[in-house]
């Protein structure tokens, strides 16, 4: 889910600058956003902040998560009312003395009141989460921050004491990723970390869970490789049934590899039954784990070379994706075979009959991608054409001369061409309806 703010013209240009030139400013990126408008219970919580903090204060927002706003209204204690837990950056504070702070609000007949103020790690709020966790019925307020740079983070659990009015921290780790998740299935949620490599030594993955007395119970597991990024992670289903968390890490010079971990009443483990296995997913940044047949079981793209361009130099090669599931025994097969065009955003899967058989070249005139038969170390005959418009007109263009539309976002479209051909003998030719079934666009 996704939050949208509105900036002004010269906000709009300048965040377009950095992101053009990939240059990172010292300035937070609140100082750019106007706030949105608060609405009436709001604006009570915010009075009764004042009251107690003076108006000295300025509001942040989490980057990521569920809760996006500075006001989280929640019931935190289950008395069955909702408090509200405040992030806010105090001004004027000395040097050594902490900006961000946590202030919690409780209700006494309809009008709220500050019960709590606290100082939270770090400059910036990057996820809030509320759960209960494990078997025990507390629940947990689960706060991850970061320095301005966000190159460090840590998370924090705090648990809000009625009796003396106060958020009481349980647990505090750095991380690079966390979540709320039930990954051996026992009906429990279960907190999530991951921790990057830190001198050569490599990632980590943690579960923890909280028993009925309060304690964390630790599980932890190394990963493949001296990760010190992740790039994506997703949850899809495993060959025993089970739930595997798919971790497409940062590897190398922007590449990105992926290691894969489950869950059961023994620990955590590592679903490859080698290492070596998870270094052969090693692929360019971008190309994630995906259910790219939406069967609820996730692939892993792989990249091969296209038949024909084994010789060619590495700049003018053109690769094919080879979308692998894990088996039984924690390998891979491959599934699928594709052309993934990371820059344009889409996925053409091969019907199984053009697997080895059908190369790509590229039309550089026409700006298209073309797929032809390949036999005897010879493409032949074309078989299917695919354009990226960027425009209304050339959109246009294409559909009156001939070309099917495969998918349209704002003015962009793609759209294909099967050239007419009487010889089939190789059966590779495809319908409409073929081509329509193998295209995926990448959200």
């Amino acid at each position: 889910m996704k939050t949208i703010r509105f900036i002004s013209a010269a906000a709009a240009v300048f965040i377009s600058s950095s992101l053009l030139t990939g240059c990172t400013f010292g300035a937070s990126i609140d100082n750019l956003l106007a706030p949105p408008k608060q609405s009436r219970e709001q604006e009570q919580i915010y009075n009764a902040l004042t009251e107690g903090t003076g108006s000295g204060i300025r509001l942040k927002y989490p980057r990521s998560g569920k809760y996006l706003s500075a006001f989280i209204i929640e019931d935190i204690d289950s008395d069955g009312t909702n408090e509200a837990v405040v992030f806010y950056e105090r001004n004027g504070l000395g040097f050594d003395e902490h900006t961000l702070r946590i202030n919690v609000l409780d209700q006494d007949d309809g009008k709220w009141r500050s019960v709590c103020d606290t100082a939270a790690a770090g400059t910036e709020i990057e996820k809030v989460m509320i759960s209960k966790l494990g078997t025990n019925d507390q629940i947990n307020l689960i706060i991850g921050s970061s320095l301005i740079n966000r190159s460090e983070k840590n998370v924090t659990i705090y648990s809000y004491d009625m009796e003396d009015e106060k958020i009481v921290p349980t647990f505090s780790e750095s991380y690079s990723f966390m979540d709320i998740t039930d990954l051996d299935g026992d009906g429990t949620n279960d907190f999530l970390v991951l921790s990057g490599s830190v001198n050569n030594t490599k990632a980590t993955v943690e579960v923890y869970k909280l028993d009925e007395a309060g304690k964390y119970h630790q599980y932890l597991c190394e990963l493949s490789g001296s990760f010190t990024e992740f790039d994506n992670l997703s949850y899809g289903k495993l060959p025993d049934g089970k739930t595997g968390l798919y971790i497409d890490a940062v590897s190398g010079s922007g590449s990105i590899q992926t290691d894969v971990i489950s869950m059961d009443e023994s620990g955590i483990k590592k679903v490859f039954g080698a290492s070596e296995i998870s270094y052969s997913t090693i692929r360019p940044s971008g190309c994630s784990s995906f259910d790219i047949d939406r069967d609820g079981v996730l692939e892993i793209p792989v990249q091969v070379i296209s038949p024909g361009y084994e010789d060619t130099s590495e700049v003018d090669q053109i690769k094919l994706t080879n979308w692998m599931s894990i088996t039984s025994s924690g390998n891979l097969a491959r599934k699928y075979s594709s052309y993934y065009s990371i820059g344009e955003g889409y996925v053409f899967v091969f019907p199984e009959k053009w697997h080895d058989k059908v190369t790509l070249k590229r039309d550089p005139i026409n700006d298209e991608m073309v797929f032809c038969a390949y036999s005897d170390n010879t493409a032949s005959r074309e078989l299917l054409r695919i354009y990226y418009a960027q425009d209304p007109v050339s959109r246009e263009d294409r559909i009156s001369a001939g070309y099917m539309l495969l998918h349209t976002k704002g003015d962009s479209a793609y759209l294909a061409l099967i050239p007419q051909s009487s010889d089939n003998k190789d059966n590779l030719s495809l319908t409409s309806g073929d081509v329509a079934i193998g295209f995926n666009y990448m959200e």
